[in-house]
């Protein structure tokens, strides 16, 4: 239902393109309008990731610079079945992470230092596997092309204030609505248009949050890093999204001085109801498994004490998984020499 939504709003935020066009200057303006949002959208593909990292001054990490994280992503995109992405760190104190990129073979994901700082090694596996999933499901391409669109419709609005003042009188041109009418489009359709691109950005949140935790196989990692990223982007301010908030809804956490409400003029879901959602679904897993364990013990054994050896051993397995997640197989480097100093996620 997400995906069909998700076409139907990027269908109508192209239609609002060609309309704007249309009001501007007739059937010649929209097709005008239309070929140059294909323009954009094809320059976009090749070159928004690199854009983005580049405004965000993202350095990319390696097994070298930063092995744990680079770790954690490999493990989780073994576990998601995408190829390994690039993985970058922003220098800014404010916790979030992004990904980007226009396809799987061509994914980047990055954390800003602020993150890693603040979370601990399971809640950056869920944040990484959310990143992830975006990833999976293409919405770092549908995101950009409703930036580029809503980008677009925002300079198609200041041309037609600009002729609406200037130009209204002439009764020579194109455009059926006459100065005021234009006027009326340069005020509705940039708010229609990031009415409709908050819209696209909520949506594709939920999905992520969800197929992320089935990812990271523990749906409270994430739930607990987005507490924890939802008190620090309150509490530190992101002065390169301020700068630029054209890119805000490419965050797993609004990185705006903004309040955050679940409405029309979000660019993400209210982080209640993520989480919420988060911890609905860890209790359905934890049931299910329960269900499965119960049925487990159902079942006779000839020889009760290698049954409760097996049982013991089974728990045994599940705790040392719990401790280590799904992307470790062996312990830590930290339980088999407790002398050495432990290191960040970044290096």
């Amino acid at each position: 239902m997400n995906y069909i939504r998700t076409g139907l709003l990027l269908a109508g935020l192209t239609a609002l393109f060609g309309v704007v066009g249309m009001m501007i200057g007739g059937q010649q303006g929209m097709i005008i309008a239309l070929l140059f949002a294909g323009a954009m959208n094809v320059f976009a593909y090749w070159n928004s990731d690199a854009m983005l990292l580049r405004m965000r001054s993202a350095q990319q990490v390696d097994d070298r610079t930063a092995p744990e994280l680079v770790s954690i992503v490999r493990e989780l995109s073994q576990n998601a079945g995408l190829p390994m992405p690039k993985v970058y760190v922003v220098e800014n104190p404010q916790p979030n992470a992004f990904a980007t990129g226009r396809n799987p073979e061509n994914a980047a994901v990055a954390a800003t230092t602020g993150l890693l700082k603040l979370l601990d090694r399971n809640e950056i596996a869920g944040v990484m596997a959310h990143e992830l999933a975006h990833v999976k499901n293409r919405d770092t391409l549908t995101m950009t092309i409703t930036a580029t669109i809503a980008g677009a419709i925002s300079a198609l609005a200041n041309f037609a204030m600009f002729a609406g003042i200037f130009g209204g009188h002439r009764s020579d041109n194109n455009n059926p609505l006459g100065g005021l009418g234009m006027i009326l489009v340069a005020i509705l359709a940039p708010l229609g248009a990031m009415l409709v691109q908050m819209a696209i950005s909520r949506t594709r949140e939920y999905e992520a949050d969800k197929i992320g935790a089935e990812i990271c196989r523990h749906p409270m990692w994430l739930a607990s890093a987005l507490n924890k990223l939802d008190k620090g982007v309150h509490t530190i301010p992101n002065q390169d999204a301020e700068r630029n908030p054209a890119t805000a809804h490419m965050y797993i956490a609004n990185p705006l001085s903004g309040k955050g409400m679940d409405s029309l003029f979000a660019t993400h879901p209210d982080m209640g109801n993520r989480i919420a959602r988060l911890r609905e679904m860890s209790g359905q897993m934890s049931g299910q498994m329960s269900g499965q364990m119960s049925g487990q013990m159902s079942e006779p054994t000839h020889d009760g004490a290698q049954g409760r050896a097996q049982s013991n051993a089974s728990q045994s397995d599940r705790a040392q998984a719990e401790r280590s997640g799904p992307w470790q197989a062996k312990p830590r480097a930290s339980q088999q020499e407790p002398r050495r100093r432990r290191k960040r996620p970044w290096g």
